[in-house]
């Protein structure tokens, strides 16, 4: 083992998008950095791929949209990138009285939104209620947004500054009750609790809230709250951050598996496998950029009962053409926004119940995503072709459905429940329009909690390597160090978090690097 022969001032375990954000902070800043990455390239969830054999399309394989990452982030970074406005919002097809229709949701809303709300619901009051909740949500990201690069705010200085009523349908009660006070019909009410439910597992009732976190993150990006298209794929989120940090002397170590980590008082040790032997670095401050629950496998304090349970269900494919819907709806403008699929409110619910009784929901909800409608230059050459990629994003689909023998079986079932919501809503199957590859075979992947763990180390496949906490520290919360106001603290002094399990660490944003970085720079100066 090579011990004691590399020293820098920062060792960043994990090379995902938030350790190269934390990365080129800090080396710009002048200090030190190694980012150590057990794969053989950056990025981790974060990557664009082409997964089927000679076919040029680079898909995003796991994360999909970008939303939270702050401009300012991407300024102070120098970040060559470019995300796209979706065209439409949301397009949810239904079937009432045996007459297919969809809802669509304008980006921005206009005439065809509320005619589309009056279609389904027969009035116009869930959409005036629509209005009414979107704009207070508003109102409050507009308040949270811009404290997301600052030290925590104390829970009480931003009640004090969001209005009364929608701090408490959204952080007081559980969302639930709030959607169901506020909206009428079901399938208008299940739009609005999707946002609620991605990556997370649970009931709309959820005595803990964890929906409500959830779908606070979902809404506060910027202000906004929209999520882009990053022109070239989620992959070039991550290659322009490696960039950014390559150009400021951090040095990216990848295929460096760490094994332990061995804090000190003013210093630590880092020990990884390089493929052929044993390596260590010391340092002053670790940033660990994987989950809480693996930092503290890597910490010597053994695994526990605390273990993350993720769950989605990601399917990506590759189309000859996109699909006519039985609504008639332009396929061009129902599927460049969110689609939404047996994601009605009771359908939800009912899907919830199904899973955690043990079973594959019978109706599955879920999302798709078109991409390639925003940005054709994944397609490469396809896209004169008229190809197009799909995402689907399955809710309800924990870890525990998976495990056992069964497992495969589970996996095989829920990727058929997945397609047949699609299927329920067009003119013909999407198998016909799905494109076979270089040696025969359907352009389908999908990916399970099993999959995202394995491929990626995020324990249960959890996408936020933990549930969420809310943006700021609760009233008594102990502020005293750097890394407390930053919400990046574990029980060792030179050991921060920096990735998604950070306070204000989840989804593609950033936040947990800069947020790293910015208590490091106020301990070392």
């Amino acid at each position: 083992m090579s011990t004691g022969e590399h020293n820098y001032d920062v060792a960043v375990v994990g090379g995902g998008h938030n350790g190269l954000v934390a990365a080129a902070y800090l080396a710009r800043a002048g200090l030190s950095v190694a980012v150590l990455e057990r794969l053989d390239h950056t990025g981790g969830a974060a990557v664009s791929v082409s997964p089927f054999a000679g076919m040029p399309a680079r898909l995003s394989r796991y994360s999909y949209l970008v939303s939270l990452m702050p401009e300012a982030l991407m300024a102070d970074l120098d970040l060559n990138l470019r995300l796209a406005s979706r065209a439409t919002a949301s397009y949810t097809p239904y079937v009432r009285d045996g007459r297919p229709g969809g809802l669509l949701v304008e980006r921005p809303e206009g005439d065809a939104t509320r005619q589309s709300f009056a279609d389904l619901t027969g009035s116009d009051r869930d959409y005036e209620a629509w209005q009414r909740f979107y704009a207070e949500v508003g109102g409050m990201a507009e308040a949270i947004a811009p404290t997301l690069m600052n030290p925590l705010p104390l829970e009480r200085e931003l009640r004090e500054v969001i209005d009364p009523d929608i701090w408490r349908d959204i952080v007081t009660e559980p969302l639930g009750r709030t959607i169901e006070e506020r909206f009428a019909d079901d399938t208008v009410r299940g739009v609005v609790a999707t946002d609620a439910l991605i990556g997370t597992f649970a009931s709309m009732h959820e005595a803990s809230l964890i929906q409500n976190r959830c779908f606070l993150y979902h809404l506060i990006g910027n202000g906004t709250g929209e999520w882009r298209v990053p022109i070239g794929g989620m992959g070039a989120v991550t290659d322009a951050l490696a960039r950014s940090a390559i150009d400021a002397g951090a040095e990216l170590i990848t295929g460096a598996g760490v094994s332990r980590i061995e804090p000190g008082t003013d210093a630590a040790t880092v020990v990884w496998h390089d493929g052929s032997r044993e390596q260590s670095l010391t340092c002053r401050r670790v940033l660990s950029g994987v989950a809480p629950w693996v930092l503290r496998i890597l910490l010597g304090e053994g695994e526990d009962d605390t273990k993350p349970v993720g769950s989605q269900l990601k399917i990506n494919f590759l189309l000859d053409r996109l699909p006519q819907l039985k609504s008639g709806a332009d396929p061009a403008v129902a599927f460049a926004g969110t689609l939404h699929l047996g994601e009605d409110y009771s359908q939800l619910e009912t899907a919830y119940a199904e899973a955690s009784a043990g079973s594959v929901p019978s109706h599955l909800p879920g999302e798709v995503y078109c991409h390639s409608l925003s940005d054709p230059s994944i397609l490469g050459e396809l896209a004169e072709q008229g190809a197009h990629t799909l995402t689907y994003f399955g809710l309800h689909t924990p870890v525990g459905l998976f495990e056992g023998p069964d497992g495969a079986a589970a996996k095989e079932l829920a990727v058929q429940r997945a397609i047949a919501s699609l299927d329920e809503h067009l003119v013909e199957p999407i198998s016909s329009c799905v494109t076979t590859d270089a040696d025969g075979q359907a352009c389908i992947e999908a990916k399970i909690p099993q999959d995202v763990e394995r491929d990626l180390g995020m324990p249960g496949g959890h996408i936020f390597h933990g549930d969420l906490e809310w943006p700021w520290a609760p009233n008594r919360a102990r502020l005293d160090t750097p890394a407390q106001q930053w919400g990046v603290q574990t029980d060792h002094d030179v050991v921060l978090l920096c990735g998604s399990g950070a306070r204000r660490g989840g989804a593609v944003s950033g936040l947990g690097g800069h947020n790293a970085a910015q208590a490091v720079l106020a301990e070392l100066g």
